[in-house]
């Protein structure tokens, strides 16, 4: 893909419609969808335990203090519609440009943080930045999102997104 900045905002667009849909009835998180719009804790105890796990094979104290971070927030506002699973095998990309989003089986209503998940599994530098700017997401909700790819990642030991969540939160 050529302009990864482009494809970025062109997702956060994307995002932001779907948040802009009223949510009044829509699907509450939950197991149904893997509780994507529901705090964070849902998921404390797979993080630490797969923390511990990995041991030496990460950086346990940066990884923690991100963790911890994230667990500080909560949405405090009115549930939005959510995709659930905005991953890169669920963006559809014709001549170089975003032109579907398809499985919305996670889909609800709750907060979006798990949304921003894509941040660090396929954007970084100023795809990543363009994507937030244009997302609009407050600290609180960044924080979050970081939480649920660190989250993700360390219980299937991506080693990768796990360090760009500690760098994205250390900077």
């Amino acid at each position: 893909m050529d302009d990864l900045t482009g494809f970025a905002a062109a997702l956060a667009a994307f995002l932001n419609a779907v948040g802009r849909v009223d949510a009044t009835g829509g699907p509450q998180p939950g197991e149904h969808n893997f509780f994507r719009g529901g705090p964070l804790a849902s998921y404390e105890g797979e993080a630490i335990e797969a923390i511990e796990a990995l041991g030496d094979e990460i950086r346990r104290d940066a990884v923690l203090r991100a963790w911890e971070d994230a667990m500080r927030t909560t949405w405090e506002r009115e549930p939005v519609w959510l995709h659930g699973d905005v991953a890169s095998g669920n963006l559809l990309v014709r001549d170089g440009r975003l032109a579907a989003v398809i499985d919305f089986g996670s889909s609800g209503v709750g907060g979006p943080a798990c949304d921003t998940v894509i941040a660090w599994t396929f954007l970084s530098g100023a795809s990543r930045a363009r994507f937030r700017a244009d997302l609009g997401a407050d600290a609180a909700t960044w924080s979050r999102g970081r939480g649920w790819a660190l989250w993700k990642a360390l219980i299937t030991r991506c080693h990768r997104v796990i360090a760009e969540v500690v760098a994205d939160h250390e900077a």
